[in-house]
């Protein structure tokens, strides 16, 4: 989800300095919404959802505790982001999704799992990490098959680059970790590439990692494999 007003500049804007349209990793698209997740995306935010603000956030007064926080990059359609919670609830999770349907969707599980330790963002992720994530304040990132935008001409979009990567290793405590998965083989390469470079992470292994016990199988990744996908998990540590 990338912010291209700082993360990447034009020839044009470099030369007349005019702002351009930034270059997104997303695109919001107008899906259906059943009735139950549309009442999740309204009187569940009204339960859990932290609305966007260019200021930094107290989490602790959002939770009403001190704890570990663990920030969630583009969740889909929550399952993975409840499961997690469910299993962690001395821990603090931010979920950030664009999406209307994957939003309605979390709030419902959370409310039927009664999980307290989840909050969510309906915001663009990379000015949530700028603006209201107070420098080495997580405990981790999560980031589960991204788009990979298969086309060349559309790896410009692609979420994983190296300024999002170091807005990332702002944000974590020394010792935090950026966890991602990804079923598109090019996608993980250069992945590693980009947090390889990265002098403020270190790689967990010489390569990719083992799947964590903590990333459960989705429906998604199962599907992917069935189809003969490989799953690339890269688990990077902070320095």
């Amino acid at each position: 989800m990338n912010d291209s007003s700082e993360l990447r500049y034009s020839e044009a804007e470099a030369l007349t300095g005019t702002p351009h349209r930034p270059i997104r990793s997303f695109v919001v698209r107008a899906g259906r919404m059943s009735p139950k997740q549309m009442r999740g995306a309204s009187e569940g935010m009204a339960r859990y959802g932290v609305a966007f603000a260019a200021a930094e956030c107290d989490w602790s007064q959002v939770f009403a505790r001190s704890a570990p926080m663990i920030l969630e990059i583009g969740f889909g359609m929550g399952q993975t982001t409840a499961q997690i919670a469910a299993a962690q609830p001395q821990v603090n999770f931010v979920g950030v999704e664009v999406h209307p349907p994957g939003v309605g969707n979390l709030c419902n599980l959370l409310d039927a799992q009664a999980l307290t330790n989840v909050r969510v963002v309906q915001h663009d992720a990379v000015e949530v990490l700028k603006h209201m994530i107070a420098a080495d304040s997580l405990s981790g990132v999560h980031i589960y098959f991204p788009d990979p935008w298969h086309k060349k001409r559309h790896h410009k979009r692609r979420l994983i680059q190296p300024p999002l990567v170091s807005l990332i290793a702002s944000r974590l405590v020394p010792g935090g970790y950026l966890h991602l998965a990804t079923d598109w083989v090019p996608y993980a390469e250069q992945m590693l590439d980009v947090l390889r470079a990265e002098p403020q992470f270190r790689n967990s292994t010489a390569d990719y990692a083992l799947r964590p016990g903590w990333r459960p199988l989705t429906k998604f990744e199962n599907r992917g494999i069935n189809l003969g996908h490989e799953v690339r998990d890269l688990l990077f540590y902070r320095q």
